[in-house]
């Protein structure tokens, strides 16, 4: 059975609407991603504000709001074609609406008033599946996946799952990140944020820039367009935060990618990494790719031009993905040309790359060592 991904509602720093992500992807403009500063600790942190034209009292229900308009009108066709409750809802999210939850319950602390119940439903992960299924009528399975940073490649998944067991003839998936001072804080308790420009896979790396986002698709059975083509996942288990540094859980997760594809490594085109820019991370993923995949195969990772969005990063990457198959462009890796010594050799996609892109392997690596691999093609 074939799995296409049909439409897609994309907003991120680099853009919200297709045309503009493109442009500015295809250069390896990260200029979205200084839109604004954060004060962490007394020093200013960049952090990525995807443009969005706000409708609501926060900005994770405008991100949603911002993908779903954008495929509004296959959203009416499907309920036009299937019986709305055979129609589901997966999304990968890591913090939902903390960001704005927080804030209530500081402000009515200090007031020394009631908390607003309906705030803190907002909590509850479960919340952003409950409001797209309010949003778009979609009456069939409605939930949230919260694994870390693997949660929205996970979603592809347990999407098709519905649709393969026959519980659902379509599917909403993706995920939505926003900005979320608690999730900023802890990371730079961990020391993980940069104080500059996120350099994936450089000697110089010092860690993340936070970024926000949602990438939204619709999924259903089909052989025409962007295909949905393998998944692998692995849990390793290693440690609570750092990954395994031999790649055992990375290495595990695309080989059995590539196994549910039917695929050989030969004939991957284009990887677009998980590339934190941590010091782990980078050279574990540079040794369980080039493990996998030996250094011909064109990587790159796309969080200088996004940040790294957390729940909401396998989707933003699969967003990209889909757009540079369905319009044959490649995405530079963003770095200061210095590549890590305690890196293994991969090969860089530079700007100006030309080069048919058919398929797509895609990377999330989450705390706990919660791995996701999936490969997309035309």
């Amino acid at each position: 059975m074939e799995y296409v991904l049909k439409n897609l509602g994309f907003v991120c720093a680099l853009g919200a609407n297709h045309e503009d992500i493109i442009k500015n992807a295809s250069k390896g403009n990260a200029s979205g991603m200084f839109s604004a500063d954060i004060l962490v600790g007394g020093e200013k942190v960049p952090f990525g504000h995807a443009p969005v034209e706000k409708t609501h009292n926060d900005r994770f229900h405008d991100l949603v709001d911002a993908a779903l308009n954008q495929i509004k009108a296959d959203i009416n066709l499907l309920k036009e074609t299937y019986d709305v409750n055979r129609l589901g809802i997966i999304v990968g999210s890591s913090n939902t609406a903390v960001h704005e939850a927080q804030k209530h319950i500081e402000s009515a602390l200090k007031q020394n008033i009631e908390i607003d119940k309906d705030v803190l439903r907002e909590l509850e992960l479960g919340s952003v599946s409950e409001y797209i299924r309010e949003k778009t009528g979609f009456m069939g399975p409605a939930f949230t996946v919260s694994t870390a940073c693997s949660s929205s490649l996970k979603v592809f998944q347990s999407a098709r799952q519905l649709i393969e067991t026959g519980i659902c003839d379509a599917m909403l998936v993706g995920g939505v990140d926003g900005q979320c001072d608690f999730a900023l804080n802890g990371f730079n308790a961990l020391g993980a944020l940069s104080k500059n420009h996120t350099n994936p896979m450089s000697k110089n790396r010092d860690g993340i820039n936070l970024g926000e986002g949602a990438a939204l698709f619709i999924m259903e059975k089909g052989c025409c367009g962007i295909k949905l083509l393998g998944i692998g996942e692995s849990s390793d288990a290693y440690h609570l935060t750092s990954p395994d540094p031999s790649g055992t859980g990375a290495i595990a997760s695309m080989t059995a990618a590539l196994k549910d594809a039917h695929l050989d490594a030969k004939d991957i085109d284009f990887i677009n990494m998980h590339g934190t820019g941590t010091i782990a991370n980078d050279a574990m993923e540079s040794i369980a790719i080039n493990n996998v995949f030996g250094d011909g195969v064109l990587c790159a990772s796309t969080k200088p031009l996004t940040g790294h969005t957390l729940g909401a990063a396998g989707a933003i990457s699969m967003g990209l993905s889909w757009l540079m198959l369905k319009h044959q462009f490649i995405i530079p890796h963003v770095y200061d040309g210095e590549f890590a010594d305690d890196c293994a050799k991969i090969k860089l996609a530079n700007v100006g790359d030309n080069k048919n892109i058919n398929r797509i392997l895609c990377n999330a690596f989450a705390f706990g060592g919660s791995n996701a691999s999936l490969i997309m093609g035309k």
